[in-house]
């Protein structure tokens, strides 16, 4: 029987986002460091401290921050509740504190928050991954299957029972919660295996055995699951590749980037990356690199390389993360130099804001995603501390659309003539049937109907007005900047 051919990336492109999505109205804080300020200080209470921080994900829980620390403790924090400015960090910690429990018995890297809050998963140096019924302080279901220490969870931007994991055993993988196992541990937890793993995924073609005996770092620092629902990133301590992976086929890497596209495979290798984030548009990707710089990536232009780096922090160990606002507007990023830094994305030849307040190295940080301006900083001072903007609002609308477009895999000449195509043949197998939002075939719905326009001199000469404006509007962001490229 004659399989149908799989449809290629750009025919995705072709045949489900032409259309883009409007780019809603965002506020923007000023870069001036007089508008931020520190709400308050949390102790770590127990003996590590903290490695992982994040802010709950819907607007009813965006103002609680989960801190994760070295003892294997995972705990909760009210950011709402008043802070004393006389008060001690173990007294803010108390008052703040909504609940905290042992999640492993070792370190936990990192965190996520998935179904709408009410669990929330965590990455361990026990080689596992938990996931935690939040009001009743349970583990439902354990993950199980890498050998090293788990790094970095993503879940999948629409259906949170799919998650990506990166670990130190140099390998990534999928996991699907719903194809749990029917053993259970002593403890009555679910055993779940992945469903696919790519092994090696940032070593190089002739990796080689280093002096003394030690093999080359393998390790996945970070990984991403892409707004476009089918694309993973992945950035390791090896390099400063970031490699993007199709779901769809894990055989090979799809593409690749990184901030030197002409660099030797020597010079590559000098810095790796710490942490990898993105907008809630997915427009852009953030890496945090071990040259102590942060380098901004547009994911439809990934064979330019970075489109801005910014400068100014020192990153010299891997638990120094970096992280881009959900408008896109800023990046915050730990040092080891004790500060915090925050850049404007539209402006990275200015100085950053710098935060000082921490003793020690700033390690993990996040933003809120409801409540603009705010955000988090831990620090090996075994400190939490929660910064505001006084420009910052709690929006009462949802989160912006996204923008659902493949990653960039075929060189540009080839990509322009299968845009220009116009008999694109769509596959028939209905397995590789992409749907949209509404659960409708959009490789097969039908293309808008265009009315005609009837208007006199005077509305055409207004309209051509309003689109100067909207395109001038649409430039004043770098992620605005390139809808608008797409658009007109």
């Amino acid at each position: 029987m004659e399989m149908s051919k799989p449809q290629s990336f750009f025919q995705d492109i072709r045949s489900r986002e032409l259309h883009g999505f409007r780019a809603p109205k965002r506020p923007y804080i000023s870069g001036l460091a007089s508008d931020f300020y520190e709400i308050g200080a949390i102790a770590a209470e127990h003996n590590g401290p903290p490695m992982a921080i994040s802010f709950g994900k819907t607007c009813k829980n965006s103002h609680i921050v989960a801190m994760s620390d070295e003892d294997g403790y995972l705990s909760l924090f009210d950011t709402r509740r008043k802070f004393s400015a006389s008060a001690s960090f173990q007294e803010n910690a108390d008052k703040t504190k909504v609940c905290d429990w042992v999640a492993h018995q070792n370190a936990v890297f990192d965190v996520c928050w998935i179904k709408d809050d009410t669990q929330i998963m965590t990455a361990s140096g026990d080689q596992t991954i938990k996931v935690w019924d939040i009001q009743e302080k349970k583990c439902t279901a354990i993950l199980m299957g890498h050998t090293g220490s788990v790094k970095s969870l993503c879940p999948h931007p629409t259906n949170p029972e799919i998650i990506v994991s990166g670990s130190r055993d140099g390998s990534f993988a999928l996991w699907d919660m719903r194809c749990n196992s029917s053993s259970k541990n002593i403890h009555g937890e679910i055993a779940i295996c992945s469903t696919a793993v790519v092994k090696g995924a940032h070593l190089f073609p002739r990796a080689k055995r280093v002096r003394r005996g030690k093999a080359a770092s393998m390790s996945i620092t970070s990984v991403l699951y892409l707004k476009d629902e089918v694309s993973i990133a992945t950035a390791g301590a090896v390099d400063s590749i970031v490699k993007f992976w199709d779901t769809r086929s894990l055989k090979n890497v799809v593409t690749q980037t990184s901030p030197h596209l002409e660099s030797t495979e020597k010079e590559r290798r000098l810095h790796g990356i710490t942490s990898l984030s993105q907008d809630l548009n997915g427009v852009f990707v953030s890496a945090s690199c071990m040259d102590n710089r942060i380098y901004l990536y547009n994911v439809l232009q990934l064979q330019k390389g970075p489109m801005q780096s910014f400068s100014g922090c020192r990153i010299e160990s891997f638990f120094v993360k970096s992280i881009i606002s959900p408008d896109a507007a800023h990046i915050l990023s730990g040092s080891s130099d004790g500060n915090a830094y925050i850049w404007q994305v539209n402006r990275p030849q200015e100085d950053p804001v710098i935060l000082k307040s921490h003793d020690g190295e700033v390690t993990a940080v996040d933003w809120s995603h409801f409540e603009v301006g705010k955000m988090a900083t831990s620090s090996d001072d075994f400190t939490v501390r929660i910064w505001n903007s006084q420009n910052s609002y709690c929006p009462s609308t949802t989160s912006p659309s996204v923008i659902r477009r493949r990653v960039m895999a075929i060189p540009g000449a080839e990509c322009r003539k299968l845009l220009m195509n116009e008999s694109m043949h769509t596959s028939k197998d209905s397995g590789n049937l992409c749907l949209s939002d509404d659960g409708l075939d959009e490789s097969s719905s039908r293309k808008p109907i265009k009315m005609p326009k009837i208007s006199t001199p005077q509305s055409q000469k207004k309209q051509s007005m309003a689109d100067s404006d909207f395109i001038e509007t649409f430039e004043k962001t770098p992620e605005l900047r390139c809808r608008a490229l797409l658009l007109f």
